[in-house]
């Protein structure tokens, strides 16, 4: 693996845990695609920083479990017309 690819996914990774960002957030901020953000801290952190990676998978657990109701907020406030 590339010297940049770890560093990177060891930022994103670091990113996601302090701020407990989506992929998709953490995406728009980095300015990558989603599936890059999904795969580096899927994958590439898994092999070169498994604590990391652990603490990552918890955030992005969490956000999983909290989506649908992300989403019904958010086609509440379209319909509100907020």
């Amino acid at each position: 693996m590339r010297e940049m690819t770890k560093d990177r996914a060891v930022t994103l990774g670091e990113y996601i845990v302090e701020s407990s960002a989506t992929v998709r957030a953490a995406a728009k901020v980095f300015e990558i695609s989603k599936s890059t953000v999904h795969k580096d801290v899927t994958e590439r952190l898994k092999v070169s920083n498994p604590q990391l990676y652990a603490q990552v998978k918890c955030v992005l657990d969490k956000n999983k479990s909290e989506r649908h109701i992300r989403g019904g907020m958010a086609t509440r406030r379209k319909y509100k017309g907020e």
